[in-house]
């Protein structure tokens, strides 16, 4: 299976991108619409993941590195699309030169660490559902983390 990730606008796209993260996070999450729709989408840098012409997920990147609304349709989950659109979405913060930052849904943590971020801060509730704020762990973060003040 070979998935298409494409950058896309808001305005020419509202469409697919809409459907998609209506069904993922209005029907099946609960998240209230008012919530969902942000005034956000204009400005943001929007990545469509395709299959043979179809969309089966989406994401979006804001000018300061903010990765969200990424969502994937459930028969195309567990199948490399969401790992897909997040590498894409770092190429965007690169290309942005920020950092990438996101606020995970505490269950898809995992997923997002197997991809080199990290939970930073405290458990907070968004639209009724626990996320937690995650950054791109960086070349020495570890090295930080396990050091001593006397630098050993």
């Amino acid at each position: 299976m070979t998935v298409h990730i494409q950058r896309r606008r808001w305005p020419d796209d509202a469409k697919a991108i809409a459907h998609i993260r209506r069904v993922v996070f209005i029907q099946e999450q609960e998240v209230p619409e008012e919530m969902e729709w942000d005034g956000l989408d204009d400005e943001a840098i929007h990545l469509l993941a395709e299959f043979d012409g179809v969309a089966v997920g989406c994401a979006r990147v804001l000018a300061d590195g903010h990765i969200g609304r990424m969502a994937v349709l459930e028969p195309w989950r567990q199948r490399g699309v969401g790992s897909a659109l997040l590498k894409a979405a770092q190429s965007v913060c690169e290309e942005l030169g920020q950092a990438a930052w996101l606020d995970a849904q505490v269950q898809a943590i995992p997923f997002y660490e197997r991809h080199g971020f990290i939970a930073e801060g405290e458990v907070f509730m968004d639209a009724g559902i626990p996320h937690q704020r995650m950054r791109l762990s960086r070349p020495g973060d570890m090295l930080s983390a396990n050091t001593t003040n006397d630098g050993t």
